[in-house]
């Protein structure tokens, strides 16, 4: 059942701020108290998948709602992610609320969200348009106290998001990707400008004494390749390993020069 929400916080920040919101799932205020916006590409990337699989989990350990668009790519995935362990997340769609026309995959999702959060737009039947996802992405900007970019091209609306939640003086995060990646392009600029911090995955301070799971930590323990030949080794398709290797670099497991991987 669709409802008109009371004052939501952080929206007054805004210039413009809607008119009315509607919403659906279970209402509760402190949803909104400590949130987080995770946004990223529509084409998201096996490197950007496991950017969120590590991202929001340490976000919902550290009491953060998730908040994010519902589009297929990063957003959804951010939204699944929270579901997995156990977070509270809110999805601020893009078309009203009222608005069905789309698959059973995504309405599933939508219905798992209203039983562990909140399903809002400003609108109750509006059809989605060009205009209406600029409109949207002030709202992630404004309810959240912290923004993470996960992969954005240059011209995205995550980077829309950005300069929106970077007026009303919220705190940007921007994962750093690939430079060969078209859809590391915005989040790596935004670090090199300034306009983001460096967002890198929290290292477990056992690590270091600890013997490392990850099939390859262990195979780079008795010998230093490239990306191909780590991929031969395992048996696993080389954009896979790549993905794996970004993740592993960022995390300070393993150290890369001209090409070839080492063990920290």
């Amino acid at each position: 059942m669709t409802h008109v929400a009371p004052a939501i916080r952080g929206l007054d920040d805004l210039s413009n701020p809607p008119n009315q919101v509607y919403y659906r799932g279970l209402w509760d205020k402190a949803i909104f108290t400590k949130c987080a916006a995770v946004v990223g590409s529509r084409r998201m990337t096996q490197y950007g998948r496991m950017v969120v699989e590590k991202l929001v989990p340490q976000l919902v350990q550290e009491g953060f709602t998730i908040v994010s668009g519902f589009m297929y790519g990063v957003d959804q995935a951010a939204h699944r992610a929270c579901l997995e362990c156990g977070g509270r997340t809110i999805a601020v769609l893009g078309w009203g609320i009222n608005w069905r026309d789309f698959d059973q995959e995504d309405a599933t999702l939508l219905k798992e969200i209203e039983k562990n959060g909140l399903v809002i737009s400003e609108w109750e039947d509006q059809k989605p348009s060009l205009w209406t996802f600029p409109l949207r992405n002030r709202i992630v900007a404004a309810i959240a106290q912290e923004v993470f970019i996960v992969e954005a091209a240059i011209k995205s609306g995550a980077l829309i998001t950005a300069r929106i939640a970077s007026k009303l003086k919220r705190t940007i995060w921007a994962v750093p990707g690939p430079i060969t990646s078209g859809v590391s392009e915005g989040t790596n600029q935004l670090i090199a400008a300034g306009l983001a911090r460096i967002w890198l995955p929290r290292r477990d301070p056992r690590a270091s004494s600890a013997p490392s799971n990850n099939p390859i930590v262990r195979l780079l323990e008795t010998q230093a390749l490239d990306a191909s030949g780590i991929a031969r080794s395992l048996c696993q398709p080389i954009d896979t390993i790549g993905a794996q290797l970004s993740l592993l670099v960022l995390s300070g497991d393993i150290i890369e020069r001209e090409g070839t991987y080492y063990v920290s």
